[in-house]
Order: structure tokens, then C-alpha cells, then sequence
């Protein structure tokens, strides 16, 4: 009779790891299905022997005390959870009965909110439908006074075994029971109102609060507020997704706002006052004389709160000044006045040298910098 060490191709210290390695190299190159030829498949016999023996440290200990550890190829009792861990790392060990009570599922639902709610925070009261415990049965899925009963195919064991003859020997086989879906036990009379699941589905309320400064696409988690799980099984989360509306003037950038506010141009050259309406309510700002159209003004604190931190952003404030499409002659004779009294050129526009300190200067240092 071969050595098994030597017909797996490692040395008598081999670890698990360096056989299982070796086993796997050969049984690749050796299998029918990749080479029918008979003298191969004697081969791959041998090799599958011999790993049967030295994968089970009581079998490789026999074997190298001097016992033979397997009664030969022909009536060789090959475990196809031995065969599975080795091509594919797993076991095909007996698993046991699955519980009937399992951890439930996690649950999302969508809120919509105004921003000033989601600049302030608030309350919610939310109607969710979701898998609650089973009151009748208390989630053992039994009628009153009934319970569970040991499957009488499987024996309790959750699983059926098949033994069927190869070529290699015979090959033990698992897989779940029909009879009880793996559980190990039946329900002779399920509970009426579960029908033996242990949870029913519900309508409930539950009351949320929303924090300051949240924004589209925030979760907020409610740990044990999902799914009940199967049995009577533990909660699974529910996750409140935020979806702020957009605002009807103000625009959000981060904890910051913005809006345009439209001066008359008189306004911006002489300087005004102007009302705008703000999450905390009517203010009013200045406008300096000259006023450009496209500058900004900040104030301070009038932003969104900050979720993580304190204080508030800015609201920014982007003039926009209007000018007329169309004159009475009055107002127009009135410009006419006002631009001689400037020395305006009316009908001619007039390029302003580049400035180092304005925009281009800030261009060009960008880019310099870029080099």
C-alpha cells in the first residue's frame, strides 16, 4: 500500500493547511469530469483516500502509529463535508435544527420637511406598518395550549442525510428536511392569528424628533422600532430618511443660505433700505450707495443651525439691480441730464484696465500657483 503522504505529494509534518492545499491541487487536475481517463480516475481514488485520512487528526494519528486508517478504495466511506471543505473551504458537517426565532429585519420610511423645520428642528408623528410580536400566541406560532412537536423524519436534527455510490466510494450526502423546513420540529395546530410565523403585521403611531440642521438624505435611527422577527424574534431598526422641500426664495449650500434681493437702481446708487423675509422672520438690511449689481452681502447667524457643533451658518444676500427697459421721455431727459453732469459717453462703452488686486489679479495668482 502507498504512503498516503507521499500520494498527496507533502512531507509527514504537513499542517492541515499544506494537505487541504495538496488535495485541492490534485483533485483539480485529477477529477472525471476534467479527465475520464480509468487509470486518472484510480488516482483520483487514491488521492481522495488518502486525504479522508490525513483531514481527521484521529484517523492521521491512527495511520501513523502503523494503523492502516481506511479499509481500501472499493468500500471507502468518503464524507462529502470532508470533499466541500476541501475544494471550497466550508463543512458539510451536520448543521442542527435552524430556530424558529430569528432577528427581524430593518425598516426605512421618508419624511418631507420644510427647511425651517430642518433649520430648527421639530417633532413628528409617524404611522408605520410594520411585523409586530403576536399577542395571541406570544410568538411561538402555537395554538393555546399546544406546542411544538419533534419532527418525527428528521428526529429533531433539522436535516436528512442520503448516502448514494460513486465512483470514489460512497458519499454522504445533507440537506434540509422537508418535513419541518430544517427547524427540527413541526406545529401540529398553529396559533389562528399568526398562522405559526409569531408575528402579525400592524398600523402603529410612534413620535420622532427631528434635530436642528439635518438635510436631505439623513437617517435618523430608531434602534428596535423595525420588523419583528420570525418566532417572536427581536426587532430589526427603523431608519427615517429626510427629504427637506425646497424653499420658495432661499436656497441651501451646507449650513448656509441665499437670496436674491432685487433694488431698484436708483436704490443702489443712492442707497436704500430693503425688507427681506428670513427663516427667523422679517429684516431689514442696508444698501450702501453705489451699490454694484452682483455683490453680496453676509449676515451673520441667519443660516441653518449646525447639526454637529453650535451656532448657525450666514445667509448671503445677492443684490441684483434692476434697470429699466423703458423710459418716458421725462426719465429720459432726466438720464441725459445726469450723464452730462457725469461727462458720461452715452453711446460708447469703455474697457477698464486690468487690476493686479481685482479679479484678475486673484485669476493669476490662482493660477501661478497651479504651476
Amino acid at each position: 500500500m502507498a504512503d498516503l503522504y507521499e500520494t498527496l505529494g507533502v512531507s509527514r509534518d504537513a499542517n492541515a493547511d499544506e494537505i487541504k492545499k495538496s488535495y485541492r491541487k490534485l483533485a483539480r487536475e485529477l477529477h472525471p469530469d476534467v479527465n475520464p481517463d480509468p487509470a486518472v480516475q484510480d488516482r483520483f481514488k487514491e488521492i481522495t483516500a488518502a486525504y479522508e485520512v490525513l483531514s481527521d487528526p484521529n484517523k492521521r494519528q491512527n495511520y501513523d502509529q502503523g494503523g492502516q486508517g481506511f479499509n481500501g478504495f472499493g468500500n471507502a466511506n468518503f464524507g462529502f463535508g470532508d470533499i466541500m471543505d476541501a475544494f471550497f473551504g466550508g463543512g458539510g458537517n451536520s448543521r442542527g435544527p435552524r430556530p424558529r426565532m430569528r432577528h427581524g429585519q430593518d425598516a426605512l420610511i421618508r419624511v418631507d420637511i420644510e427647511l425651517a423645520e430642518a433649520c430648527f428642528g421639530t417633532d413628528r408623528e409617524l404611522n408605520v406598518e410594520t411585523a409586530i410580536l403576536c399577542t395571541q400566541c406570544s410568538g411561538s406560532g402555537c395554538a393555546s395550549g399546544s406546542n411544538p412537536k419533534t419532527c418525527e423524519i428528521c428526529r429533531g436534527k433539522g436535516e436528512t442525510q442520503q448516502v448514494t455510490r460513486s465512483f470514489i466510494g460512497q458519499v454522504l450526502t445533507s440537506r434540509p428536511c422537508a418535513a419541518c423546513q430544517g427547524f427540527g420540529s413541526t406545529i401540529p395546530t398553529p396559533c389562528g392569528e399568526c398562522a405559526g410565523d409569531g408575528r402579525v403585521r400592524s398600523k402603529r403611531s410612534l413620535d420622532i424628533k427631528i434635530p436642528a440642521g439635518v438635510e436631505s438624505g439623513n437617517r435618523i435611527q430608531m434602534s428596535g422600532q423595525g420588523e419583528v422577527g420570525p418566532g417572536g424574534g427581536p426587532a430589526g431598526d427603523l431608519y427615517v430618511e429626510i427629504d427637506v422641500a425646497d424653499h420658495d426664495f432661499l436656497v441651501r449650500e451646507g449650513n448656509d443660505l441665499h437670496v436674491s434681493v432685487s433694488v431698484p437702481m436708483t436704490g443702489a446708487a443712492l442707497g436704500s433700505k430693503v425688507k427681506i423675509e428670513t427663516l427667523d422672520g422679517e429684516i431689514e438690511i442696508e444698501i450702501k450707495p453705489g451699490t454694484q449689481s452682483g455683490s453680496v452681502l453676509p449676515i451673520r447667524g441667519k443660516g441653518i443651525t449646525k447639526l454637529r457643533g453650535s451656532g448657525r451658518g450666514d445667509l448671503f444676500a445677492h443684490i441684483d439691480v434692476l434697470i429699466p427697459n423703458k423710459l418716458s421721455k421725462k426719465e429720459e431727459d432726466l438720464l441725459h441730464q445726469f450723464a452730462e453732469a457725469r461727462g458720461d459717453k452715452a453711446n460708447r462703452g469703455e474697457v477698464k484696465q486690468r487690476h493686479e488686486t481685482g479679479f484678475f489679479g486673484k485669476f493669476n495668482e490662482a493660477f501661478r500657483n497651479r504651476k
